[in-house]
């Protein structure tokens, strides 16, 4: 089994605020972007869904692989990357009970067979 700290592929899940959709699709165009110029994640680009459950706002889910488990923290803290995070950090949703954002490091599993 592969440690914690040693994934690398996120799966990022945002509940955007409906009011803040047009500001955060903007923000997210250039995520992937600026984390691949900085050199911080692999040259896949990302998978990005959007979801919706009854009456709540929308969710994102984005799923992108770090170049290496430093570069998270090394994403935290790079000016650039907190100018697109921080107004990110606005358009979603305040969680009442769980953390505003969700944000598991996980690991691909064969399929079954």
């Amino acid at each position: 089994m592969t440690s914690p700290t040693d994934l690398t592929t996120v799966v990022a899940t945002y509940r955007v605020r409906a009011d803040k959709q047009a500001e955060f699709d903007r923000l997210l165009s250039s995520h992937y972007p600026t984390l691949k110029r900085l050199g911080l994640v692999t040259d896949e680009p990302p998978v990005i869904y959007r979801g919706f459950e009854r009456d709540q706002p929308p969710i994102v889910f984005e799923i992108f692989t770090w170049k290496d488990p430093a570069a998270p923290g090394k994403a935290h803290a790079h000016p650039e990357v907190k100018a697109i995070w921080d107004p990110m950090g606005a358009c979603v949703e305040d969680r009442k009970t769980g953390p505003r954002f969700d944000f598991p490091h996980v690991e691909r599993l064969p399929p079954a067979r």
